[in-house]
């Protein structure tokens, strides 16, 4: 499962626990539309199991077919065998960067979501993760810092088993009831 995510500099602001009377202040400096664009790859082996995370940021940039198909190639050469990739319908999961990336990989097979289905997306788990419970209320200065914060929270989570199974069976996906 592949999707792409962004990290907003404008805090996601949630409930906190403050002393009455004095109520948080959250300061932003940075302009408002400049973000971190993020892409994930959760995985699983079929014979194993075994669940992966592969990820990559673009700080103040966003992602577009060539950039998509550049972190695909990266996430291939670690992935033996037959890949079966399973994605949204964003129009930048099309083009010819894509169809040059499967003309290379024959055993790269994309398969698609139905439309408007994110609940079908174990990364869009990951997404919601960081954004309202690590990073809520964060007000980075500049998208630096949003992106020095966000990068080390996607190291741990590649490596909590529990945390990527949680995002996996969070999927309503038929495929993602395994044990």
């Amino acid at each position: 499962m592949l999707d792409e995510g962004g990290m907003f500099l404008n805090p996601l602001v949630r409930r906190t626990l403050a002393p009455r009377g004095e109520t948080p202040v959250l300061f932003q400096r940075g302009r408002h539309r400049q973000k971190v664009s993020l892409i994930a790859a959760l995985t699983i082996s079929p014979r194993r199991q075994r669940l992966g995370l592969y990820f990559r940021s673009l700080p103040d940039q966003y992602f577009n077919q060539h950039s998509v198909a550049d972190f695909l190639r990266q996430v291939l050469r670690h992935i033996r065998g037959r890949v079966i990739l399973i994605w949204d319908r964003w129009s930048g999961h099309r083009g010819v960067a894509i169809r040059a990336l499967q003309a290379a990989h024959p055993r790269l097979q994309i398969e698609q979501l139905p439309p408007y289905a994110p609940e079908l997306n174990p990364v869009e788990f990951l997404w919601s993760h960081l954004k309202w419970d690590k990073l809520a209320n964060f007000a980075p200065c500049d998208v630096s810092e949003l992106n020095a914060a966000t990068l080390p929270l996607l190291h741990k989570a590649s490596k909590d088993r529990d945390q990527l199974r949680t995002f996996w069976e969070g999927a309503e996906l038929p495929l993602a009831r395994w044990h």
